[in-house]
């Protein structure tokens, strides 16, 4: 969404409401299974002082693969964002500014980056998910595996002495 600025760049104290619908195809990332809904953003471009700044809410309900059990698991998402617009190119290389197209801003193009910025690299379905057993692969947030712990390898010759000694310790007595 291109959003005119040019009524509020020379009006200190302007404002511009805006209201649209990210692109949800460029919010992918590792661990989306899916959106929920669309990817809604609220909010407005200001003058403060002659600086342009945006003030955006992001809300999201999204499907998405736990990284220890691989579950999937639905998390709504609200994201508040403040980011500074640049309307001349001196501070081209400055990361924190969002350069202007003239006297236009693309709403899309600058919330769906500080989306993505801003979204976790790893996703837990709980915070205390106890992922997957390495052995059998079952998934121990529904409860212990069958799996025979392995056995340090230091200690498997006591192992192999209790095996042949199948018939317990002998205490003497007939």
């Amino acid at each position: 969404m291109l959003l005119d600025l040019h009524e509020i760049i020379e009006m200190p104290g302007g404002r511009v409401p805006f209201r649209c619908e990210l692109n949800t195809q460029r919010l992918s990332f590792a661990g989306l299974v899916a959106f929920n809904g669309p990817v809604t953003a609220e909010g407005q471009v200001k003058n403060t002082a002659g600086i342009l700044e945006m003030d955006a809410l992001v809300e999201a309900d999204m499907t998405l693969c736990c990284d220890r059990c691989a579950a999937e698991f639905r998390r709504p998402v609200s994201r508040q964002f403040r980011v500074t617009l640049q309307a001349d190119a001196e501070d081209a290389d400055d990361p924190d500014l969002f350069p202007l197209e003239g006297d236009n801003v693309d709403v899309g193009d600058v919330l769906e980056t500080c989306f993505i910025l801003d979204t976790d690299q790893k996703f837990l379905c709980r915070e205390d998910c106890k992922g997957l057993c390495p052995t059998c692969g079952r998934n121990l947030n529904d409860g212990p595996c069958d799996c025979k712990k392995p056995t340090d390898p230091r200690l498997a010759v006591l192992g192999q002495l209790l095996d042949d000694n199948t018939g317990g310790v002998s205490n003497g007595s007939p």
